[in-house]
């Protein structure tokens, strides 16, 4: 058998250091951007925080038909509550079946007199978290609630109903009232839908 033969001339199996540095700077750099993702856990807070508090709206529409009375969404920006009265006092606070969700949030924002409610239908804003309005509105404020009707139609603070008209423009489906949630580059929106009072997530 000659030395030049097709045997000897096959290359040996493996990888070149040249490839095995690019695949470490390769993985390195996937690595670096997955973990920052995800140990950065505002955008997962956001989103769920805006779940809460589209369920809690929900709730209190659904027992406003149920109870056949006027059911309140105390949301003065720092939490969203549940109440049978405007003044959202301790008397008037809708228990949460098994507790509201604990968070440090929560036990920073839903207090009745200067004391954790542990089971009041409530849920806190996370300090991340921006919520605003489609408008500067009284309900989304210091102070601020807006209500379901026996049908469970969604009236503003003022007790008016509340309708799908902006100023100067013919309007068609268009809700009631629009609330972004927004932390660290992420978005979430709910939609209030004027008669029916669906509570939508829009993104």
């Amino acid at each position: 058998m000659h030395s030049g033969g097709v045997g000897s001339r096959r290359r040996a199996g493996g990888f070149t250091i040249v490839e095995l540095v690019t695949v470490i700077v390769v993985i390195g750099i996937l690595g670096a951007i997955g973990a920052s993702r995800f140990f950065d856990n505002t955008a997962f807070e956001n989103r769920a925080y805006a779940d809460q508090v589209r369920s809690l709206i929900r709730y209190a529409q659904k027992l406003a038909v149920v109870q056949n009375r006027a059911i309140f969404v105390r949301s003065d920006g720092n939490s969203f509550a549940v109440c049978s009265n405007a003044a959202c006092n301790a008397n008037d606070i809708i228990v949460a079946p098994g507790g509201n969700n604990g968070s440090p949030a929560t036990k920073l924002n839903c207090l009745q007199g200067n004391a954790y409610a542990a089971q009041w239908m409530c849920v806190g804003r996370p300090a991340n978290v921006v919520i605003t309005a489609e408008a500067v509105r009284p309900e989304l404020a210091a102070g601020g609630f807006f209500s379901f009707d026996a049908m469970g139609r969604p009236f503003n603070k003022d007790g008016t109903a509340m309708t799908a008209t902006l100023p100067g423009a013919a309007v068609i489906n268009v809700p009631a009232m629009t609330l972004t949630f927004a932390s660290g580059g992420n978005t979430a929106i709910l939609a209030i839908w004027p008669e029916t009072g669906y509570v939508q997530n829009v993104r």
